[in-house]
């Protein structure tokens, strides 16, 4: 059973002792995991120089970096809504959205990083009925097309990077190989979470840009004049790193393999831990707008109808 599933079956079963010692013990460890790999950080670069670049940094750019990671999670939330509605889950946009952002939300007040989609899950199937398998599929679906774009960006960004060891012909035919033999099986075993197969992709790349951006913004309210492509090839894979549910939504995992790569890449390493910390607080800062619904959860349904659609198959496949 995975751990989205676990948290669905933990909101609408009573747990046992065992469950709730465990519930306990992931806190602990996740809030020491994280703390441990911040002072690990913070023990090579000094939390004075971050904290010197986050407050002399320029407002107007700072500024553009947080609005450019709102519209990845607008771009985000649409793309979770092609995914609904591939299983004919027909969605209001709003109600949507506010469900998007109540789930970022539980993200950061939930240890772990998964309470979000349990919370959909549980939402959703308690509203329309629908098995939480099926909801799942198209939550992990979601997530699969974020892994897939990152990876076909990180190819994009290493074309940029002359001192690559290898011959760019490996990446590429590596991820387009991969992109084939993905499609076709997701195509062939869950033909029913593929209906908006491309359109769901296309926005991934969309949210993945977004962020990318960010940290764009974020360098040049240093008034960085360098090259972009090693930083941000470092954020993507510190961003995979970051998915793994044991931090405190990815805090202390992105920031150390960051600071790893940064050696690698022969990168400034205050400005490397500035960008990825950076990125960290903005993701919380915009995920706490979800606090609204959390504290009037009936405001997630205001202004809709009655009740949304639901049919049991898509009329239309559009792969």
């Amino acid at each position: 059973m995975t751990e989205i599933e676990e948290v669905v079956d933990e909101g609408t079963e009573h747990k046992t002792w065992k469950g709730k010692l465990w519930s306990v013990v992931k806190v602990v460890l996740i809030i020491v995991v994280t703390g441990g790999l911040l002072y690990y950080v913070f023990s090579k670069v000094p939390f004075a120089k971050i904290q010197a670049r986050l407050a002399n940094g320029d407002k107007v750019w700072m500024t553009a970096a947080v609005l450019s990671y709102v519209a990845s999670m607008l771009f985000s939330s649409w793309r979770l809504l092609s995914f609904f509605k591939s299983i004919g889950l027909k969605l209001d946009w709003r109600f949507n959205l506010r469900l998007y952002f109540l789930g970022l939300c539980y993200n950061v007040l939930l240890p772990g990083g998964i309470g979000g989609d349990g919370y959909k899950i549980y939402l959703l199937h308690k509203r329309y009925k629908l098995p939480t398998k099926k909801v799942f599929w198209a939550i992990l679906f979601d997530r699969l097309s974020g892994f897939w774009a990152i990876g076909a960006i990180v190819v994009g960004l290493i074309i940029l990077i002359p001192s690559f060891p290898y011959h760019l012909a490996y990446p590429l035919m590596i991820v387009s190989i991969g992109s084939v033999i993905y499609y076709f099986v997701a195509r062939k075993f869950f033909r029913d979470y593929t209906h908006k197969f491309f359109q769901g992709h296309a926005k991934a790349i969309c949210v993945q840009s977004m962020q990318l951006l960010s940290i764009v913004c974020l360098l040049m309210a240093q008034g960085f004049d360098g090259k972009f492509a090693p930083y941000l090839l470092s954020f993507l894979f510190s961003s995979l790193a970051a998915i793994i549910p044991f931090s405190l939504g990815g805090g202390g995992i992105r920031d150390a393999l960051f600071l790893t790569l940064a050696r690698q890449f022969n990168l400034t390493e205050d400005m490397a831990v500035y960008l990825s910390f950076g990125f960290y607080l903005i993701s919380i800062i915009v995920a706490l707008l979800g606090v609204y619904y959390v504290l009037r959860p009936s405001r997630l349904e205001e202004g809709l109808p009655k009740q949304d659609v639901v049919s049991e198959e898509p009329s239309s496949p559009n792969a």
